[in-house]
């Protein structure tokens, strides 16, 4: 049984070996960072995944990770970032999602808390005139609320603002729970809204938008599948039956039970307001620090949001 993932570290995983992939993982204080870059339209048929970076950053237990902690991984959102934006020019964030659906509101959440500068780049009063960089965002909604087309919307909106490049979030999809709220991907390839759940969009790429795509995503749900799948496997280790055969018949198993009932279901923890909440601002805040890289991390969390 195939189950979907957002995540090129988990697609990858199945690929090692195959022309056009390389995989590289680092510690970094508390967090993983791997980095999957697909460079061959073999291999991006292999993973299901367009050719380009994906870097992505995981640490155990996030949600209860201290304040410094939470800074460190908004740091190194922030340098993944910087890594894939232009040098110059006013920049565009999308927050993808239904904001009236908790598990899929990351991307309005995020522009809640997000420093928007391109009106008052100019009017800024000393120290800060002259050190801001232009940005501007947007939550468009889905498609079964404003009846038009996310990527139509977003389109319409760079025709006319002409940004540099467009930084897209969303919530993702992962192929294992204990990666909910525990894992942020980016990459430079772009997104099609709705992915992580089948509900396939146009997708936001430079091919699409003409102009630059990073898209910035957290994995909130996980198909019902996958937790049938993990409880099998730890039964079977319980008992001391965690041989390959065995491990087949539980795919065998989940695969029979996702056809003839639980389907595309997908789940998310009881704790997802909170979780939410927590991850959209580590995102905000790596995002403020890779946007304005002439202001001092004093300077953006006293402009974006109070730290009383």
């Amino acid at each position: 049984m195939q189950i979907r993932t957002d995540l090129a570290m988990e697609s990858s995983g199945g690929a090692e070996g195959l022309p056009g992939i390389s995989t590289c993982t680092r510690q970094l204080d508390g967090l993983e960072e791997t980095v999957v870059t697909v460079s061959s339209p073999e291999a991006a048929r292999a993973l299901d995944k367009p050719c380009g970076r994906y870097v992505t950053l995981s640490r155990g237990d996030l949600i209860h990770a201290s304040p410094e902690d939470r800074l460190h991984l908004s740091r190194a959102v922030a340098a993944a970032i910087r890594d894939m934006l232009p040098e110059t020019g006013d920049l565009m964030v999308v927050g993808l999602g239904n904001r009236h659906i908790t598990a899929d509101a990351l991307g309005s959440r995020v522009i809640d808390d997000l420093l928007i500068t391109r009106h008052m780049k100019e009017i800024t009063q000393m120290p800060l005139r002259g050190k801001l960089r232009g940005v501007c965002a947007v939550a468009p909604g889905v498609l079964g609320v404003t009846g038009m087309e996310t990527a139509e919307m977003v389109h319409g909106i760079v025709e006319r603002v002409r940004p540099a490049a467009v930084i897209a979030i969303d919530a993702l999809a992962a192929r294992a729970s204990s990666r909910i709220c525990s894992t942020v991907q980016i990459t430079d390839t772009g997104i099609r809204p709705g992915s992580g759940v089948g509900n396939h969009r146009v997708g936001l790429t430079r091919d699409t938008l003409g102009v630059p795509v990073i898209a910035v995503g957290v994995p909130m749900v996980v198909y019902a599948a996958v937790i049938a799948r993990d409880a099998l496997t730890l039964l079977l280790q319980d008992i001391g039956l965690d041989g390959q055969e065995h491990m087949d018949a539980v795919e065998q198993l989940v695969g029979k039970a996702a056809r003839e009932g639980l389907g595309d279901m997908v789940v998310t923890p009881r704790e997802v307001d909170e979780m939410v909440g927590q991850v959209s601002r580590i995102l905000s805040d790596g995002l403020n620090i890779a946007l304005q890289p002439q202001l001092s991390e004093e300077e953006i969390f006293l402009l974006s949001h109070d730290r009383m």
